[in-house]
C-alpha cells in the first residue's frame, strides 16, 4: 500500500478533474464560453510535460557523473511521456484555439492560417520538434554507453531551449494567448477561485499519471537491457 498511494492519488485526482471541470461552475466569459473548461487539460498537461521534462534532465545530469545507465533509461523514460503530455497539450491547445481565436468573417483556411502563426504555437512546435530529434538520435547510435552519454548531453541541450521557445521569444512577440504579462494560470488575473479548486488537482494527477507511465516503461526497459547484459555474458 505504501508503494501504490501516489498511483491511487492519480486516479482520484484525475477522476476529480474530468468530472469537477464538467460539472463545476466556470466564470462567464463571451469569448470563451464553456470552452473555458479546457483549461484543466490543456494548460495542466503542458504543466505535468514541464515537470516530467525537469525529471529527466536531472536524470541525465545524474547519468553524466556516474555513468550509470539506469539514469539513462529513467531520463529517455520521463523525457517520452513528457513529449508525449506535450503533444497532447499542443493538440487541444490548439483545437481550442479554433473555436476562440477563428474569425468568423474569414473562410476557415484563413483563420486557421492566422492561428498556425501564433507564436505560443510555433514555439511550443519548436520544443516539441527538439525532443523528437532527442529520440530519433537515440535511435540512431547502437553503442549502449555512447547513445547514453550523447543523449545526456542533448537532453541538457533540449531542456534549455524549453525556455526561450516556450515561455520567452513568444512573449516579446504580439499574441492573442493569455498570460503574456504573466504565467498563466499562476497570475491571480488570469484564473479565479473556482477554477484554482480543479486546476491544481488536475495538474498533479496529470503529473502523477505521467511519473506512473513513466515508471512501467523504466521497468520494462530494466528488464530489456538485463537480458543484453545477460546474453553478452
Amino acid at each position: 500500500m505504501k508503494l501504490t498511494w501516489w498511483k491511487i492519488s492519480a486516479v482520484v485526482l484525475l477522476v476529480y478533474a474530468v468530472v469537477g471541470g464538467l460539472l463545476l461552475p466556470v466564470p462567464e466569459l463571451s469569448q470563451l464560453g464553456e470552452t473555458i473548461r479546457n483549461l484543466y487539460y490543456h494548460v495542466c498537461m503542458w504543466f505535468a510535460m514541464m515537470i516530467l521534462f525537469t525529471i529527466s534532465i536531472i536524470q541525465s545530469i545524474k547519468y553524466l557523473r556516474t555513468g550509470d545507465i539506469r539514469h539513462d533509461i529513467k531520463a529517455m523514460s520521463y523525457a517520452g511521456v513528457g513529449t508525449y503530455m506535450g503533444l497532447l497539450g499542443y493538440a487541444t491547445g490548439a483545437i481550442w484555439a479554433s473555436f476562440t481565436w477563428a474569425d468568423p468573417n474569414n473562410p476557415a483556411y484563413a483563420s486557421f492560417g492566422s492561428i498556425m502563426r501564433e507564436p505560443k504555437l510555433i514555439g511550443a512546435a519548436i520544443a516539441l520538434l527538439i525532443y523528437g530529434a532527442y529520440f530519433i538520435l537515440r535511435s540512431s547510435v547502437t553503442d549502449l554507453d555512447q547513445r547514453a552519454r550523447v543523449s545526456a548531453v542533448y537532453n541538457v541541450f533540449a531542456y534549455a531551449m524549453l525556455f526561450p521557445s516556450i515561455w520567452i521569444i513568444p512573449r516579446l512577440l504580439p499574441s492573442l494567448h493569455p498570460g503574456q504579462e504573466g504565467n498563466p494560470a499562476l497570475n491571480f488575473n488570469d484564473i479565479d477561485t473556482r477554477m484554482r479548486i480543479v486546476f491544481y488537482p488536475a495538474v498533479l494527477g496529470w503529473t502523477l499519471l505521467g511519473a506512473w507511465i513513466s515508471t512501467l516503461i523504466i521497468r520494462y526497459k530494466f528488464i530489456v537491457e538485463s537480458k543484453i547484459v545477460n546474453n553478452e555474458k
